[in-house]
C-alpha cells in the first residue's frame, strides 16, 4: 500500500465496487479494498475512489459505527481500513442468531441517516457484529429513496424470508 508491503491473508468478499482482502500491514490486521471496474447491471458508478472517500466522510460525520479509514492509495485505487472482527449479519441469519437488539441497532442507524437524506446498503454482508456492537463495514451511501430503506428493502434479508432464501440458493448455485 503506497509502496509499503502488506501480506494478503485472504479474500473477505467482492462487492459491486471492489474486492476486500484481509491483510497484515504494520503488524496489524487491516482490510484492503481494491476497487474494480467490472460492470454492474443495476448500479452506475462515476469516480469510485472519490465516492468511497465522500461516503466515508458523510457517514463518519453522522456518527455511524464504521471502521476507520487508515490510508488511501490513489494511484492503485485502494483504501486501507480498520478490520472489525466478528460474524457478518448474514452469518447470524444463517445460524439463527439474529436478535431484536441487532435489528434495533440498524434502526438506530436509520434514525441518523434518514433525517440527513441518506440510505446505506442494508444487505447483511455489510454489517459485522463485534462484541455486542453492530458495525457498518461498507462506506456506501446513497440519497434516501423510500423503496431502498431498511423497512421496505433491507429487512427482507435480515431473517429467513423468501428473499433471503432465494439469495442463498443463488449463491450456492454460483459457488
Amino acid at each position: 500500500m503506497n509502496g509499503r508491503p502488506c501480506r494478503v491473508l485472504g479474500l473477505l468478499g467482492k462487492g459491486k465496487g471492489g474486492y476486500s482482502y484481509l491483510v497484515e500491514a504494520g503488524g496489524e490486521r487491516r482490510v484492503l479494498k481494491q476497487l474494480h471496474h467490472e460492470p454492474c447491471a443495476y448500479y452506475q458508478f462515476g469516480d469510485k475512489l472519490a465516492a468511497e472517500l465522500r461516503d466515508y466522510q458523510t457517514l463518519s460525520a453522522l456518527g455511524l459505527p464504521l471502521p476507520r479509514l487508515l490510508e488511501v492509495d490513489r494511484a492503485g485505487e485502494r483504501i486501507l481500513k480498520e478490520y472489525i472482527h466478528g460474524p457478518t449479519a448474514l452469518d447470524l441469519v444463517v445460524g439463527d442468531q439474529m436478535t431484536p437488539d441487532l435489528i434495533a441497532q440498524v434502526e438506530a442507524m436509520c434514525d441518523l441517516l434518514y433525517p440527513a437524506g441518506w440510505n446505506i446498503d442494508y444487505f447483511p454482508t455489510n454489517f459485522v457484529l463485534s462484541g455486542d456492537k453492530l458495525w457498518y463495514i461498507d462506506y456506501e451511501c446513497n440519497e434516501y429513496m423510500e423503496q431502498w430503506d431498511f423497512a421496505r428493502w433491507g429487512v427482507k434479508y435480515w431473517s429467513k424470508t423468501p428473499e433471503f432464501l432465494q439469495y442463498m440458493e443463488e449463491r450456492e448455485r454460483q459457488a
